[in-house]
């Protein structure tokens, strides 16, 4: 016998007494993997179905026993003489008795759980206690190492460490990698992954004509420095940041925020390194001495949706966007679910809910008191020139004097109990013709109407009187200069700590009083060190520690899911214990390590991945290949995604030449069905369309409405929160938009102008076009087929001019009248086909 065998006779004998070993796990336990890993194998176990019953969350725990905590696995239970584990000896471990019990009554996970094990998790489980019980940290918890690069089969066909960790990976499997994509489809991969454009047909025939070593590598850095990839990875972060141009909600008030998006663009094509991009946008305003552009880049943490909806309660507002900064934070940068810790402790994670109030400290301390009106709230920074700023400086320290003054005269005309506010003063509730509740918040917090009523009952009386009338008149000076200048939303800090609460089930009504709360971050990654105040600087500063193992792997992750479609941990959102497991984790360790040794430098990154083998592959795959890997995890393969719906507009424009490619500026408004946004607004905001060269802007800069997106938008975040990743469909509904959507068919006859100027003849004017719109030369069949077509189209068109002359007179861009009316809407009708055709709106 083997020794596998005697294992399984004397276990079930040990365990005759109580449950017997099933043969289906006998079975399944001869096919699991030599050695059993705990972060891969068993945490998975633990997390999906012993957590909620036995995790971190104390107010769903049973039977005191914690089995997410290493010494609470290996201690004695609870007034018993038994352990949940005993290494080695699965016979003595309780965990393992109740696993394969047949008695309801002692089987774990519990019938009512409605959760249960499969024989092959039973198996993992036995053979885990067997070789020792050998616990791990999960594996994000642990700061990333780089390690060696790996042996491979085929060292020939690396060109960067990358390949080197894929190419071991495909040994492990008994995998090929796929030969190297044509130069016509890594050019067109590049440009859109790099610039969210394609390339020109010229550009495709420099590069196929460049035979150098270094046709690539020029290619890669050509596009790196194009002002259009600051646009391309812009998106990207408006997408994490929920950027909008309005506040949401039934009110849905117009915003300005797009200084912020223009700095976000700027940012990127000056490559500024990713922790001073992120410190400056979470705390800017910190900063020794702090610049426009430093506080500008905070409007990051005002992006959120604003209710302004009448009888909202500003404190319930306030409270929800804090936790909007708070759970944001967690998502980006730490890839941690924080949502349900408002209201208790995680139940996966170990992060208390007294901790997530620690992090929501941090957010609390902004001047943003949850009130307000329209889409100017402050804290506001206004962008004026030089010359105003000066004078708006000026009227908002005489402002903060008045205000002081105003509350030290209030201070003798309501007397009031310390803390108080004047409201409820004796004087305040009985003197005739005064409605008290106008002096219910402090001066500071006050609308112009409660000072109106304020100033018509106390004149210019007495200095409280003259006080409040100045103030009034000096207000309505300081919004008139202002309201001349964009305004954008942005963080500041408290002179004096607003005091931090637990939140009882969350709820902002209903404070733990008990439990005063202090910033920090959660104790299950490094402390702050070095602080010499605890603000959210230190906390954007920590983020970005050499020994926090979070924020790198995370950044990396994310920005490998842009290249590859996944990324190497699938849930992006998610890197706790419920979150998915790397594959390929000695790559993602050695690419964040990587990233951090060298700067946070996302263009040297980006210029890593691209330069791989493993990117240049091509996409085509084998039957076999796709049964065995049919997400391309392994990577194969290039992966094939869908453009998604911004890049495709933007194809559509750019290949038409309607692009009007500028940077930056106010949002424009494209086309869009009549009547989206009076139903959405009840018919109180209309949408007043754009002309000229604002319609065919790059999506980037179109106005979004939070409560109803850009609709030739699908599968987008709605950038009511924040979105790491987003939906990939294919569903055919999506070519509503594609063919239908006056932007596409607009810019199918305007590329129907362009094929037929190129030559009179119609075999040479479908290869221009089909080139233009695939970057490849169609193959004789292929031409056959469009000869075919449009032979028919021009038999249609022939004989219903009123049809032509509505499909080449669409959309506003000009018309060219000299061409033959038949042959032009013919071939706007084989344009749009081009433009639809899967190779056109796919990234091969």
């Amino acid at each position: 016998m083997t020794s596998r065998v005697f294992f399984l006779l004397g276990f079930s004998m040990l365990l005759s007494c109580g449950p017997t070993m099933p043969e289906e796990v006998e079975i399944a336990y001869e096919d699991l993997p030599e050695t059993i890993d705990f972060n891969f194998h068993i945490r998975p176990i633990l997390s999906d179905r012993c957590f909620a019953c036995h995790g971190p969350d104390e107010k769903a725990r049973k039977a005191n026993l914690r089995l997410d905590i290493e010494s609470n696995v290996f201690s004695k239970l609870e007034d018993k003489e038994l352990f949940p584990v005993v290494a080695g000896k699965p016979d003595r471990s309780e965990i393992i008795k109740r696993i394969l019990h047949e008695d309801p009554e002692m089987v774990m996970p519990t019938p009512e759980s409605k959760m249960s094990l499969t024989n092959t998790e039973k198996a993992i489980l036995i053979k885990w206690v067997e070789q020792g019980a050998k616990w791990k940290n999960h594996w994000a918890f642990e700061a990333p190492k780089k390690s060696e690069l790996p042996t491979v089969s085929n060292a020939k066909w690396t060109k960067s460490e990358i390949d080197h960790f894929v190419m071991n990976k495909l040994d492990y499997l008994g995998l090929q990698p796929s030969e190297e994509a044509t130069k016509e489809t890594l050019i067109r991969r590049l440009s859109r992954d790099l610039t969210g454009l394609p390339p020109t047909p010229e550009q495709v025939a420099d590069f196929k004509n460049d035979r150098s070593e270094k046709a690539y590598e020029l290619l890669v850095d050509r596009l790196l420095a194009s002002k259009s990839y600051g646009e391309r990875w812009a998106w990207e972060w408006l997408d994490v940041a929920r950027y909008s141009d309005t506040n949401g909600y039934q009110g849905d008030f117009t915003r300005d925020m797009w200084p912020w998006r223009d700095w976000v663009v700027q940012a990127f094509n000056a490559n500024m390194s990713y922790d001073e991009f992120s410190i400056k946008q979470l705390a800017g305003d910190l900063l020794p001495e702090a610049t426009t552009e430093d506080i500008l880049a905070t409007a990051f943490n005002r992006n959120h949706i604003y209710n302004t909806e009448g009888g909202t309660i500003p404190e319930e507002t306030r409270v929800a966007n804090v936790f909007d900064r708070t759970e944001t934070t967690g998502t980006v940068w730490l890839g941690l679910t924080l949502n349900c810790v408002r209201c208790h402790d995680h139940k996966f994670d170990n992060i208390s809910q007294k901790e997530y109030y620690q992090l929501f400290d941090y957010f609390n301390q902004t001047s943003e008191e949850g009130g307000g009106w329209g889409g100017k709230i402050k804290p506001l920074l206004t962008l004026a020139p030089e010359q105003d700023q000066k004078e708006i400086k000026e009227l908002e320290s005489y402002i903060a004097t008045l205000y002081e003054k105003v509350e030290t005269l209030e201070l003798e005309k309501f007397p009031r109990a310390k803390g108080l506010p004047p409201s409820e003063s004796e004087v305040a509730k009985n003197t005739a013709n005064l409605d008290p509740r106008i002096l219910l918040k402090p001066p500071k917090l006050r609308g112009a109407g409660g000072f109106n009523q304020l100033i018509k009952y106390f004149k210019t009386k007495d200095a409280y009187g003259k006080t409040i009338k100045k103030l009034h008149k000096t207000l309505s000076n300081y919004n008139e200069i202002t309201s001349k200048h964009t305004q954008v939303l942005v963080m500041d800090e408290l002179d004096e700590p607003r005091t931090t609460f637990v939140l009882d089930r969350g709820g902002y009504q209903t404070p733990i009083l008990t439990d005063t709360i202090r910033p920090d971050v959660p104790k299950l990654l490094p402390p702050l060190k070095d602080v010499s105040e605890n603000n959210r600087l230190a906390l954007a500063k920590w983020l970005f520690a050499k020994e926090q193992p979070l924020t790198a792997r995370v950044t990396v992750n994310r920005y490998w899911q842009a290249f590859f479609g996944n990324g190497i941990v699938k849930t992006a959102e998610d890197f706790g214990v419920q979150g998915s497991l790397p594959t390929h984790p000695d790559l993602l360790d050695w690419l964040a390590t990587d990233f951090q040794e060298n700067g946070w430098d996302l263009k040297r990154l980006f210029k890593q991945i691209v330069m791989s083998a493993t990117y240049r592959q091509s996409s085509k795959v084998s039957e076999e290949l796709l049964e065995i890997d049919p997400e391309n995890v392994y990577l194969a393969r290039a992966t094939r995604m869908r453009l998604p719906s911004w890049m495709l507009r933007d194809q559509a424009l750019f290949v038409s030449g309607m692009l009007k490619d500028s940077i930056g500026g106010v949002p424009v408004k494209p086309y869009q069905p009549e009547g989206i946004w009076d139903e959405a607004t009840f018919g109180f905001v209309k949408y007043e369309q754009d002309t000229g060269d604002n319609l065919y802007r790059r999506s980037l800069y179109t106005f979004w409405r939070r409560i109803v997106g850009p609709t030739f938008l699908f599968d987008n975040a709605s950038r009511q929160v924040c979105t790491v990743r987003t939906l990939k469909t294919n569903s055919p509904l999506h070519a509503l938009t594609t063919l239908n959507d006056i932007t596409f068919t607009e810019a199918s006859r305007v590329i129907a102008e362009r094929i037929l100027s190129h030559s009179v003849d119609d075999k040479k004017r479908l290869q221009y076009g089909f080139k233009l719109l695939t970057s490849r030369n169609a193959s004789s069949d292929e031409i056959d087929i469009l000869l075919n077509r449009l032979a028919s189209l021009r038999n249609t068109y022939s004989k219903d001019r009123s049809a032509a002359k509505e499909i080449t007179s669409i959309g506003e861009y000009r018309t060219n009248s000299d061409l033959d009316l038949t042959d032009y809407a013919s071939y706007a009708v084989l344009s749009s086909l081009l433009l639809n055709l899967d190779e056109t709106i796919t990234r091969q």
